[in-house]
């Protein structure tokens, strides 16, 4: 009988999701990102020309800040990872959100769901 360490987490097993989040935090945290004290799941990241912020949910990431930073930390990011960038975001945890222009406040809705 054998004792085997795994060293990688298979997707869709119980850990793999704390896995993912130990190793992206590492990597974002090496890179200068602070991680917000009351939500885990947010990094936060201040330059001189602006700042970026990732939320992460699950396998998914949304990034938010000046445009010179989302670049920064999109190409950072895929050194890294395999990433599929599927855009601006339209919804996300039931909101929908609506892009007006680079200077202007993003509009977020919340999307009631129809009760049968």
């Amino acid at each position: 009988m054998f004792s085997i360490k795994l060293r990688r987490s298979l997707y869709g097993l119980k850990q793999s999701g704390r896995m993912w989040y130990n190793r992206l935090s590492k990597y974002l945290l090496k890179e200068g990102f602070t991680n917000d004290p009351i939500c885990p799941c947010v990094f936060i990241k201040k330059s001189e020309s602006g700042f970026a912020i990732v939320a992460v949910y699950v396998d998914d990431m949304n990034l938010i800040g000046t445009p010179e930073d989302l670049q920064k930390i999109a190409d950072y990011l895929k050194r890294e990872f395999e990433m599929k960038d599927l855009g601006k975001t339209k919804y996300c945890l039931g909101l929908r959100i609506e892009h007006k222009s680079l200077m202007e406040l993003w509009c977020i809705n919340q999307i009631i769901p129809k009760k049968y």
